[in-house]
């Protein structure tokens, strides 16, 4: 296995390109809502998805085993990745694109706590207990905007809704940590959370009567490629070449720019209104995320 590398200029250029197109999903479902629900667009999206890498993995010989003890990981990192896009379909009918985003990605924050509880090498440090104890603080002060408006019952759902996508996230990520998904080929990986996670949306969504609404728009037929070609295909895709040939701690410090994107997209192009203590709370949690990382990223440097 080749050594990993510093950043340089492509990396860097490519990780502001691709956590652009990961904030921006949430924005791209909540633009097609109104032709198509965002549990189903979820559902779609990942069939897209699943199809081309399936695809690919053909060409490539990577078709993999059912019976490589796999199997049940798999189907369980499937759920959970489901369960997540599932909160985050249902959130979008309730709160903003931009609180969205902010509260699922709260997830490397409670991956970091799993990973505390679980491996002895990822024990959190002082710096990283710091970002743990801001990101919690952000997410606290972040939330106090839905009890001081008008209409905070739905906002406070929508809220909810995304911290529990986190949640779910998170676990996906220690699940395939502590099993025998973790030796597995990254398209290996992603292929069973694609393929079961369209599998679950599209039940979901019909079972919850949306294809009755479905009418679907150039700009839902835009969005809904975006995502499946784009987001959940070719970005995950160049995610792990960049995790081939460069640190992966340097690379994860980038995580903080995903939810900047989606607020600032959210504010131009949806004209979502931004209070202040939910801009204050979103920069708490995006300093507690970045020194979660960083910390562990210095950490790792010096073993």
């Amino acid at each position: 296995m080749s050594q990993r590398k510093a950043l340089d200029g492509l990396a860097v250029t490519l990780m502001i390109v691709l956590c652009a197109c990961w904030g921006f999903q949430q924005i791209a479902m909540k633009l097609a809502a109104p032709a198509l629900h965002p549990v189903l667009q979820n559902g779609l999206r990942c069939a897209i998805a699943s199809g081309l890498l399936i695809v690919l993995m053909l060409v490539r010989g990577e078709l993999f085993s059912l019976r490589d003890g796999r199997l049940l990981p798999g189907l369980g990192a499937g759920t959970l990745f489901a369960g997540e896009f599932l909160m985050v379909g249902l959130g979008l009918q309730y709160t903003t694109a931009s609180h969205l985003v902010v509260f699922v990605y709260t997830a490397p924050i409670f991956t970091a706590l799993g990973l505390h509880l679980r491996v002895a090498g990822e024990r959190l440090n002082a710096l990283q207990w710091m970002g743990v104890l801001l990101a919690f603080a952000g997410l606290a002060m972040a939330f106090s905007q839905g009890f001081v408006q008008g209409a905070a019952t739905d906002s406070l759902i929508g809220d909810a809704l995304g911290v529990i996508g986190g949640l779910l996230w998170a676990a996906t990520t220690l699940l395939i940590r502590g099993s025998s998904l973790s030796e597995a080929p990254p398209m290996q990986t992603l292929a069973y959370q694609l393929v079961v996670g369209s599998a679950l949306l599209i039940v979901a969504g019909t079972a919850m009567g949306q294809w009755q609404a479905v009418a679907m728009t150039p700009l839902a037929w835009i969005s809904l490629l975006f995502q499946g070609v784009v987001v959940a295909f070719a970005s995950f895709l160049a995610w792990f070449w960049l995790l081939r040939h460069y640190l992966a701690s340097r690379l994860s410090a980038f995580s903080f720019l995903t939810p900047l994107f989606g607020v600032a997209f959210g504010v131009l192009l949806l004209h979502e209104p931004l209070d202040a203590r939910f801009v204050a709370g979103a920069v708490l949690v995006f300093g507690g995320i970045l020194l979660v990382n960083r910390s562990r990223g210095w950490s790792r440097s010096r073993r």
